[in-house]
């Protein structure tokens, strides 16, 4: 049988497939991890010859290495980072437990209508699951109108009525000049207080910051997600908010 050195010496082969359709110096790299593995010239082109027809009669598994291969650099890239986008601003804008053993960190947009969806979803949730932290982040995208009510949002967590007016926000309809004004009075803000708070420096780096991250995770739209190690974007729906949950807490 050809497969001397067992596993290692597949991995070395496939190696040698893969990047002999590269540089020349790719080819010699993969030549050289080859000869450590103990497989000389006749044996690396016969294993050669059974990694490239194995993936020519099932190519699927190709497009499978690469989804594995970008979820462990998304993987890398909320590690980077994970501190900045769990801790809520003005350790405010949250809902749960404080304490909770996983923290779904979840990018919206007022003006988002799939955003305005998940509010169903997270209540349900939160509702259910008492160990469970959630962290919004304004990633305002679509319009003037959502970015006031972002800045309002950040304005309300100054004031510690964060969750209050992000519900009622979605709940009071699209952001306008009016509807914003009606939320924040509804759940009580002081809007001479907060009007000061949307002209400074801070909100708006908070929203920068946001931007900056999300195209950091390559976020193309909202609603986007970060539960663990795993990141998605769109209205994953309570059962996939549950999945995310549950593998976060199974690589625990």
């Amino acid at each position: 049988m050809i497969m001397a050195g067992g596993t290692l010496a597949i991995a070395a082969a496939a190696a040698v497939f893969f990047m002999q359709s590269g540089s020349t110096a790719s080819g010699e790299a993969a030549t050289q991890a080859a000869q450590a593995a103990g497989i000389d010239g006749k044996e690396q082109a016969a294993i050669e010859a059974i990694v490239r027809d194995y993936i020519l009669s099932n190519p699927e598994i190709i497009p499978e290495a690469v989804e594995i291969l970008q979820n462990r650099q998304k993987a890398g890239a909320i590690d980077e980072i994970r501190a900045e986008i769990e801790a809520p601003f003005a350790n405010a804008a949250f809902a749960g437990n404080p304490n909770g053993d996983v923290t779904v960190v979840e990018y919206s947009d007022f003006a988002c209508p799939y955003c305005k969806q998940t509010t169903a979803d997270i209540d349900r949730i939160l509702k259910e699951d008492k160990n469970i932290k959630v962290v919004f982040r304004e990633l305002p995208i679509l319009s003037e109108a959502s970015n006031d009510a972002a800045l309002m949002a950040l304005a309300a967590a100054k004031q510690g009525k964060y969750f209050a007016f992000h519900k009622t926000m979605f709940a009071t309809g699209r952001p306008s000049p009016s509807t914003i004004e009606n939320a924040a009075k509804e759940v009580g803000i002081d809007l001479t207080e907060a009007r000061r708070f949307i002209s400074s420096s801070e909100a708006r780096q908070e929203i920068q910051n946001n931007i900056e991250i999300a195209r950091k995770l390559q976020f193309t739209g909202t609603p986007a997600w970060v539960v663990g190690n795993q990141s998605e974007v769109g209205a994953v729906g309570y059962d996939g908010l549950k999945q995310m949950i549950a593998k976060a807490r199974g690589s625990k």
